[in-house]
């Protein structure tokens, strides 16, 4: 019973709020949510309703653009262009892939059975550096455009052109001491 007293002390002093509402109280709070659906419907009617779609189909077609046509790194990719870099860095790598092509052009035009292995062997080793090239694109778009990995990438673009400029000169030796002219020698 002492319990009961405590309790009942407890809540002397406070004065609770246990009036009820006024008898319209709901309806009045229901026709205030219809007219506040009712402002927001007659808001987002008409054209202004159709812009937020219209301008997420355009920016998607947007960003789909940007990707396809190498303007943008792809964002879900870990692996990052050197050309992504920066504009020195676009021209450093399209400067490299271009000396690589014009030496397999070459090399692939100085193809005899005779270099053929020489030629076979070299373009495996360049298709190791390709793949180490590869890691090195994954390695870029983790490490956040890291400098030593940039400054690896290119001197893998530097491995495979001094790869290639020595096959080639292989190949140029090989083809010189064919063609040489054995006539003069007397056995």
């Amino acid at each position: 019973m002492k319990a009961d007293k405590d309790i009942e002390k407890l809540f002397e002093g406070l004065d609770f709020d246990i009036a009820e509402p006024a008898l319209q109280h709901e309806d009045r709070f229901r026709e205030k949510l219809r007219q506040r659906h009712q402002k927001q419907k007659t808001r987002h009617n008409g054209i202004i309703s159709l812009w937020g779609p219209v301008m997420g189909i355009a920016a998607t077609f947007l960003v789909a653009f940007l990707l396809i046509q190498g303007g943008i790194a792809n964002p879900f990719s870990t692996e990052q262009e050197l050309a992504n870099v920066s504009p020195e860095m676009r021209q450093t790598q399209e400067f490299y892939s271009s000396v690589i092509r014009a030496e397999l052009a070459s090399l692939q035009e100085q193809k005899t059975p005779e270099t053929e292995a020489v030629i076979e062997d070299a373009l495996a080793q360049l298709e190791i550096l390709e793949s180490d090239y590869e890691n090195l694109k994954k390695d870029l778009g983790k490490s956040g455009q890291d400098k030593r990995v940039i400054y690896a990438m290119i001197t893998n673009f530097q491995k495979r052109i001094d790869l290639l400029k020595t096959v080639l000169d292989k190949v140029n030796d090989i083809n010189t001491l064919k063609n040489t002219n054995h006539e003069d020698n007397i056995i």
